[in-house]
Parts: C-alpha cells; structure tokens; sequence
C-alpha cells in the first residue's frame, strides 16, 4: 500500500485546480499528493466546455494560461418563451473541449510536482487508522484526507459522505461540422440558448454552442433539464434543435451533472468534495468555474486542517455554504425555481424588458469585477444607478 499525504480521486477541473493550489502554496505537499485518473490523458470528456470570465480569472490566479483550441464568444442570442434577447459584450466565454482543457489542467499540476496516476480506476474507499483507505483495481492507497473529485457519480460521496445533495440534472449533445448545418453563429462569435420548451413543461434549455474538433468548425448542439425530465424528451429536444441548424440527426451523448441545493452535503472526516461530486449551478448547469473555485478552497482547508490537526473540514463546509460560491449557488438555485417554475412567462418578460437588467445579470454570472460576490443591495444600486454597472455594453 503507498502511503500520500493527499489522495485525489478524479484528475478533472476541479481536482486538477485542488492540485495545483496546493503546488502554489506547499510545494512539499504537492510532492507528497496523488491524484488518481481512472483513464488516460487526454481522455473524452462528454460536456458544453463553456468557459465563462469568472473561470478564466481563477485559470490566472493558478498560474496556468488557455493555451487549448478554443472558440471566443462575444454574443449571445436566447430565445424567449415570449421574445428574444440579443447582447453583444467583448468575451462573454471561451468554449473548449474538455479532453485537451482537462489533460493541460492534469498535466500542468504533474509538471509542478503532483503526482498523476492513469489508468487507476478506484472501486473502494473507507476510513482506515486514522486516514483513508483507496483501493484501485492495481494497488492500495492511505492518505490522511481524500478529495473527491469523481464528478456527478462519485464514489467517494456516496462510501464517506452520503446522497444529501442537490438534484442530478441531466444533458444530451453532439457536434455537428459547420459547413453540415445553415447555423451562422461560428464566425459570428456567437452562442444561442433557447428557453421556448420551457413553456411546454422542460425545466432547463437548448444550446447551439461554437467550438473547434481537430482544427475544424463545429456547432456543439444540446439540451439541458433538471428533473423530472427522460430520455425520450431529452432525445425529442435535441432531435428538434438539430432540425432547426439544418442538421441530420447523429451520434449524441448523455452526461449527468451533479447541481447544488442548500442542503447539500459537501464535506465529512477526512473527506472534501469538489466540482460535481459537491454540486455545481442548478440554472445553466455551468461547472467549470465552480470546479476551480471548489478546487481551491479544498486546497486551502487541507492546508489549514494540517496546521490544526482537525480533520472534520467543518470549516470548508460553512466556507462553502457562507461564502460567496455558496451564495452564488443558492441564487442559481433560486433563479431556476423562478425561470422553470409555475411563474417563469412573468421572471422572462422581466428579463426581456431591462437592457440594464440584462446587463448586470451577464456581469454577476460571469463574475466580472467580482459583481458575483457582491450584496443584492449593490445590485439594486446598480439597477437604479447605471453608471455603477462599468462599461459595460448592452447596459443603456
């Protein structure tokens, strides 16, 4: 059995981020981390890759730059059960494909002293003499704590956690060549999100995102629902979106995402979640900035519970739940009762109505100039105040 300081099961965003703060802040203790990857790098990862502002600034605070082929967006079109919404803002989001932006995380915290280990699928965990037990389908690992970072599944949530958690949404895509589909929103620099089924009962959206495969254009085509939602609606969904690309029906995936409520469980002796095994935004089901945040503040805890010697991670629990990702997540949570709930025609014909409301919504879901850590009552200020909001555009 090898024995670490820091096991991380899962190699993706958000262990990768665990890593690589703790590479920035104890070189030491990296050196004495594992962070097992049940594949190899770089391994498909089937998701929208949608790299929001927000992600981007914590990618800059981790010392790691997006050298990966990615598509820039700078609009965005949704379609309205009632009315459509069109805004223009400079880098609204970088799209990118998770097998190459996955393996550049992993990689870059290898190079800095983490140890990667490929092809180590984890079948149990359990706490064991004063550490935890990680048993692989090649070897035993021991660590003091574990970090779960196995996604909307994770095993370690369900052996030393528990299921108190937020709903499992779901989601279906494929890709589509541009040159295959009439879409015009590739050399646009633009993403399409549609809320028309929203009327018919779908709490969630459609999506028609720009995106680069191996050098070439292609349209990232999907459907996104909190339950109660099937396959067979998610299918029809989908089916109909490509239909309005002008695209034939093709090879499709289904993924599950893990989302945030209040009651969710993130943290237990010896134990931290992080990314989809934590929970991640319930509205858009957005999880790669959440997978970084999660990620360094499961950096920071392991830090502070070496300094004191306790190992419960309460204190990462109420940091999560108190603070500003845990605010943030519960009013994504409250926003998706209103916009997929009995009311949404009224939250909708709200949010087409403001420019400067649209403005503000953008700029604290993206997290520029930290909007998304500030009060609701800065907010309004900004709402009554426009010249609060900063430059930027689509706010009149």
């Amino acid at each position: 059995m090898e024995r670490h300081d820091v096991v991380i099961v899962g190699s993706g965003p958000a262990g990768a981020a665990t890593a690589l703060r703790l590479a920035a802040r104890d070189p030491a203790l990296a050196a004495r981390t594992v962070m097992l990857e049940k594949a190899y790098h770089p391994r498909d990862k089937t998701c929208a890759g949608g790299v929001i502002p927000k992600a981007l600034h914590l990618l800059a605070d981790l010392g790691v730059s997006l050298t990966v082929p990615q598509a820039r967006v700078d609009r965005g079109r949704a379609q309205l059960p009632e009315g459509e919404v069109d805004v223009s803002v400079d880098d609204l989001c970088r799209v990118v494909r998770r097998r190459e932006f996955d393996a550049l995380l992993a990689w870059t915290a290898r190079d800095r002293g983490v140890t990667l280990r490929e092809g180590e699928h984890v079948l149990h965990v359990a706490r064991e003499d004063g550490g935890v037990r990680v048993e692989t389908e090649r070897t035993a690992y021991w660590a003091p704590v574990v970090v779960g970072a196995d996604g909307s599944g994770s095993l370690v949530r369900r052996a030393l956690v528990g299921e108190r958690s937020g709903p499992i949404a779901r989601a279906v895509m494929c890709d589509v060549p541009v040159e295959a589909s009439r879409w015009e929103g590739h050399a646009a620099r633009r993403y399409d999100f549609d809320f028309t089924a929203c009327a018919a009962g779908l709490r969630g959206y459609r999506w028609v995102f720009p995106c680069v495969i191996d050098g070439v254009p292609h349209a990232d085509v999907g459907v996104y629902a909190l339950p109660p939602v099937d396959g067979v609606r998610l299918q029809a969904e989908l089916r109909q979106m490509l239909a309005g690309v002008g695209a034939n029906s093709r090879a499709w995936k289904a993924f599950p995402i893990r989302t945030y409520a209040r009651c969710a469980a993130v943290a237990a002796p010896r134990t931290l979640l992080v990314g989809d095994a934590a929970g991640v935004d319930p509205l858009m089901g957005e999880g790669i900035s959440f997978a970084l945040e999660y990620g360094v503040l499961a950096a920071d805890a392991i830090l502070a519970a070496r300094a004191t010697r306790d190992w419960s991670f309460r204190s990462y629990a109420r940091g999560v739940t108190r603070g500003a990702i845990g605010r943030k997540l519960r009013r994504l949570d409250l926003a998706s009762r209103f916009f997929y709930g009995r009311h949404q025609r009224h939250w909708f014909r709200l949010a087409a109505a403001s420019r400067r409301a649209q403005a503000l919504g953008l700029a604290w879901y993206n997290g520029i100039d930290d909007w998304d850590r500030r009060s609701p009552l800065a907010a309004f200020g900004a709402l009554l105040m426009p010249g609060r909001l900063g430059p930027m555009a689509g706010a009149p």
